[in-house]
């Protein structure tokens, strides 16, 4: 019975600790873009772009370049991915976007270098496009008929706008301004501008009060829960009374709800964007750059949505609650299990299973970033760990592969999306390209020439074309017929 609370004890906290330090400046800021894209962005703006119909060379370059500016989290980059597929985008196309966003962003790849070396970024980036841009192909090709009935819904949903507006844009600018002021680890947005010292001597008490109610083992990549995570958790849970009531019937028109919502989910960002420290006979604020980056951002958020009319501006936030309840209950469950499961892994058994550049240990570093799921860029330094614990550079590729993209709860959040057997697929084409991938670095850092690695790699590539040659002729064969 021990071991069981234990394990409860495990999802609980991982739950209280990502709630408290992830959810709020990345994912809240996307669940709001997703819903601006359903709702105010024409069809034909992310068709020319992104559609089945647009020409392969543009389509998924112009989703890997997409995704290589949101320096966003698995759970992150879902939403977003919704939005676009929802709007019409192709399913190849969408899936590049989804598996690029979060392990070839700019932000991860320079993290990566600076980390891990040069040599490692460039594999990571390289591998992942390809592999990518792969993926998506299979993923058009397998799945062309749902393709096809997917973009006719889209067309008699969302066929009657014909162009951004103004303000339309500039609300998504300035919501893409806030995504990105809160979670660029950068100067001047981590400078410390001024600091208060706040005389509240139960801060100290508390704060350990919370370490004993959530303990937590940093060589396992868990979180603790800090005072300011304790606050920004109650403050969620009033946005979450305050919306069912202010955003559950907002076609009909706004009540003093929504705008209690609305007010919450903005004083919670600012909140996230401050930094609290309890000391001795008191809490210290310290107001960083972050928090005017975020105020100034929400305050552009403000005055673009007021440029939009009644309508536009209801068929957005219905479209982003929409997401919120498809997506983040979904989210939850996957983070409680992660926790759990995080509870039987041990580091110890990274050399043990991971310390060669075998299949199997590659395969094994795949499963083990599903479960042990980091937020973005903190899988770096975690890897890091690993690799000093005695992973190969394989299979610690193979996890950078795997971490960013399959971990549980974005699996689950995948699925409510597209579906359980394009998730499912999607799931399987990703492993086994994390695999190769780890297999083919760690073949290279184990000696192999270039010669045999270039073409190991093309080799597999043109497997992987006739594949998709074979599965086109079947499309054009099911067409004729």
């Amino acid at each position: 019975m021990d071991q069981v609370f234990h394990l409860l004890g495990g999802g609980v906290g991982n739950l209280a600790a990502y709630l408290a330090a992830h959810v709020l400046l990345c994912l809240v800021p996307a669940f709001f873009i997703a819903g601006a894209m359903t709702a105010l962005i024409p069809k034909a703006s992310i068709t020319r772009w992104l559609g089945r119909h647009a020409p392969t060379y543009v389509s998924y370059p112009a989703a890997a370049a997409a995704g290589s500016l949101l320096a966003v989290c698995s759970c992150t980059i879902v939403p977003l991915f919704g939005g676009i597929y929802r709007k019409g985008a192709g399913i190849g196309p969408a899936i590049t976007f989804l598996f690029f966003a979060p392990a070839g962003n700019v932000m991860a790849l320079a993290y990566t270098g600076s980390i891990l070396g040069v040599e490692f970024a460039f594999a990571r980036f390289l591998l992942c496009l390809l592999f990518g841009i792969g993926i998506g192909l299979l993923m058009a090709t397998l799945f062309w008929r749902d393709d096809a009935t997917h973009d006719a819904q889209t067309n008699t949903l969302f066929a009657e706008r014909a162009r951004v507006g103004p303000a339309a844009t500039g609300l998504l600018l300035s919501m893409v301004a806030l995504l990105i002021a809160g979670t660029l680890k950068l100067w001047p947005l981590t400078t410390t501008v001024a600091t208060l010292n706040l005389p509240l001597g139960w801060a100290e008490a508390w704060q350990a009060t919370l370490f004993r109610w959530v303990p937590f083992d940093a060589a396992k990549g868990e979180e603790g829960v800090t005072l300011q995570g304790s606050m920004l958790i109650l403050l969620l849970l009033a946005i979450a009374l305050t919306a069912w009531k202010g955003l559950e019937d907002i076609i009909e028109g706004p009540n003093r709800w929504t705008w209690a919502t609305l007010g919450l989910t903005a004083a919670t960002l600012l909140v996230a964007a401050l930094r609290f420290t309890p000391q001795a006979g008191g809490l210290e604020l310290a107001v960083t750059g972050r928090f005017f980056g975020v105020a100034v951002c929400l305050w552009a958020v403000w005055r673009c949505a007021n440029a939009l009319n009644a309508d536009e501006r209801q068929a957005w936030l219905w479209e982003a609650w929409r997401f919120v309840k498809q997506i983040f209950g979904l989210l939850v469950v996957g983070v409680f299990v992660v926790g759990v499961v995080r509870q039987l892994i041990r580091p110890e058994w990274i050399e043990t299973l991971a310390g060669t550049n075998s299949l199997t240990a590659n395969l094994v570093a795949v499963v083990f970033g599903v479960f042990m799921y980091f937020p973005t860029l903190v899988e770096v330094p975690v890897a890091k760990m690993f690799l000093d614990l005695g992973m190969h550079p394989g299979p610690l590729l193979a996890y950078l592969m795997a971490d960013p993209e399959l971990s549980l709860q974005s699996i689950l959040m995948v699925m409510a999306v597209m579906g359980r057997p394009k998730t499912f697929a999607y799931v399987g084409w990703v492993a086994l390209f994390g695999v190769v991938a780890g297999w083919l670095y760690g073949s290279w850092v184990d000696g192999m020439s270039v010669w045999r690695l270039t073409w190991g790699l093309v080799a597999f590539l043109a497997v992987l074309g006739a594949l998709l040659r074979v599965l086109h002729r079947r499309q054009s064969a099911a067409v004729g017929a």
